[in-house]
């Protein structure tokens, strides 16, 4: 992914950092990274806390790399700092955290990126007047983090429902909603787990929907128009 947007006497770091460097790349990495963690550790509160660690992380990592205002950067920073410390604050005092609370940040730091993303690479392809292989590395971290929201969002409601979410069994940690999230919006369908109530199966038809939606335009769209910039340069 070239960065020959910067200045060839850039500093390291920068072309690393920044979106028209190598900075979709990295944040597609540090997203892969996060969901990796997620599926194979177990649910303790340890690993909600680094989870919840991972989330900000990712969430200040596509503020920067999209090119926001530097407030909103250093706002992120802040609540994400508190949401830590507040999560080993309570762990500490109580010894347990509460699976509805830390989904429900998980939450909040996901959905908030992906906005920040779209804006950046659609900022990049309006002033470049091409679509590159940043923009499709934006565009596949905003896929992923979709998928994310929606196995957070599916935490949420079994923390609200009891731990009732799926119909063949009770309970079920982050990894399972994230496999069964991927599943769902893949629509690889496997079928050993399903949603056992109305709202569960509602929002597992939307997340098949928008993740089928945004492969065959967004996704088509890009790699279509990356191939006719690559054809157009030589």
């Amino acid at each position: 992914m070239p960065g020959s947007d910067l200045p060839s006497d850039a500093p390291l770091l920068r072309r690393h950092t920044h979106g028209d460097g190598f900075g979709y790349g990295w944040l597609l990495v540090l997203i892969l990274v996060s969901i990796t963690f997620q599926l194979a550790a177990p649910e303790t509160d340890v690993a909600q806390v680094i989870t919840i660690g991972l989330q900000g992380l990712t969430l200040i990592a596509a503020l920067h790399v999209s090119g926001v205002r530097t407030w909103l950067i250093h706002a992120a920073v802040v609540i994400a700092a508190i949401a830590v410390v507040g999560a080993v604050g309570i762990l500490i005092g109580s010894g347990e955290l509460d699976d509805g609370a830390g989904r429900l940040l998980g939450f909040l730091f996901v959905v908030l990126a992906p906005a920040a993303i779209i804006r950046g690479i659609v900022r990049q392809a309006r002033r470049d007047r091409a679509i590159t292989l940043r923009t499709m590395a934006g565009v596949l971290c905003v896929y992923l983090l979709i998928g994310s929201g929606f196995a957070f969002a599916y935490g949420i409601i079994s923390a609200a429902e009891n731990s009732s979410f799926f119909a063949q069994q009770a309970g079920g940690d982050i990894s399972d909603f994230l496999y069964f999230s991927f599943v769902t919006m893949t629509t690889t369908g496997y079928g050993d787990l399903t949603a056992a109530h109305d709202l569960g199966r509602s929002l597992a038809i939307t997340e098949a929907l928008i993740g089928q939606i945004y492969l065959v335009t967004v996704v088509a769209l890009i790699v279509s128009n990356l191939g006719n910039t690559r054809l157009q340069q030589r």
